[in-house]
């Protein structure tokens, strides 16, 4: 299966772990993600607020238009970079007042997007396109005992209401997991909003929600949590010290992308499982799958 592949800034910064681990499950499971060509930044939450959503939004089509060429369904891996694709995307195929005007920006580059393509979340990739079946039919650890808790996220289910997934009570996150051979933690958290970018100006919005999720993820018993989303992932691992010291918690849960997961559970290599990247150490979690620092 073949699929353009839009990789997005936070991919070659602080989601190294995300890019790596996502090659790898893709190669493991035979799909070819082909890069987009000198792709952009999406602009993503902070660029709309500051030059509005049309330039934004037009902006984001350009990688589009670029994509058009080869024909094939764009995967996005980041959740907020899935959402402005799949956002701009879909005003394309109903906004002709946008279509017509964004197309004329485009064509300052040389540039036309017909609307023709479908943005696709990696994850909803691997459960509608591969399927469950054949996830587990490629593990060779199986990760029995481990409990789960999957994080999907305020975007990633909400971009586009019901394409795979419920946006309130999403399952899909906790399905793949169980096709690992992992058990899903009870988490009425797993669509929660983490604080998003909200660390630079009012960090105490990201610690008090980080504290609910992480205070969530225990309660169901949840030895790691994993995600699908960069903010997401940075806000809870990067923080979880400052969340412990400001509410005398004692939490100590990995925070991982969920492809991390499937790396191991696949048992890739050490590039493709990328757990050196985690602030908070996942070996100890880990360590009864053969994972150790």
């Amino acid at each position: 299966m073949r699929y353009s592949f839009y990789p997005g800034c936070s991919m070659e910064a602080t989601a190294k772990a995300n890019l790596y681990s996502i090659e790898g499950v893709a190669k493991a499971l035979d799909l070819n993600l082909e890069e987009i060509p000198d792709w952009n930044c999406c602009g993503a939450t902070m660029a709309s607020g500051v030059v509005g959503d049309f330039t934004q939004q037009a902006v984001t089509a350009r990688n589009l238009a670029i994509a058009e060429a080869k024909g094939l369904d764009v995967v996005v891996g980041c959740s907020s970079c899935y959402m402005t694709l799949a956002v701009t995307n879909k005003r394309f195929k109903e906004d002709e007042h946008f279509r017509v005007k964004a197309n004329e920006a485009l064509a300052t580059a040389g540039l036309h997007y017909n609307g023709t393509l479908a943005v696709r979340q990696f994850m909803e990739v691997l459960i509608t396109d591969v399927g469950l079946d054949k996830v587990a039919q490629r593990v060779k650890k199986p990760l029995t005992g481990l409990t789960v808790a999957g994080y999907v996220g305020c975007q990633t289910v909400r971009a586009l209401p019901y394409q795979f997934d419920d946006p309130e009570q999403p399952v899909g996150m906790d399905r793949l997991m169980e096709a690992l051979g992992a058990t899903a933690a009870d988490f009425p958290m797993r669509a929660r909003c983490c604080g998003s970018s909200q660390t630079i100006p009012q960090r105490d919005i990201v610690l008090d929600l980080g504290y609910k999720i992480f205070e969530s993820a225990a309660a169901g018993g949840a030895q790691v949590i994993v995600t699908p989303c960069p903010m997401c992932q940075l806000n809870l691992d990067a923080y979880e010290q400052l969340v412990n010291k400001k509410y005398g918690a004692n939490f100590n849960i990995p925070v991982l992308y969920f492809t991390q997961l499937m790396a191991v559970a696949f048992g890739l290599s050490p590039e493709a499982r990328a757990l050196k990247y985690n602030i908070v150490s996942p070996y100890e979690a880990l360590s009864a799958f053969g994972e150790s620092k």
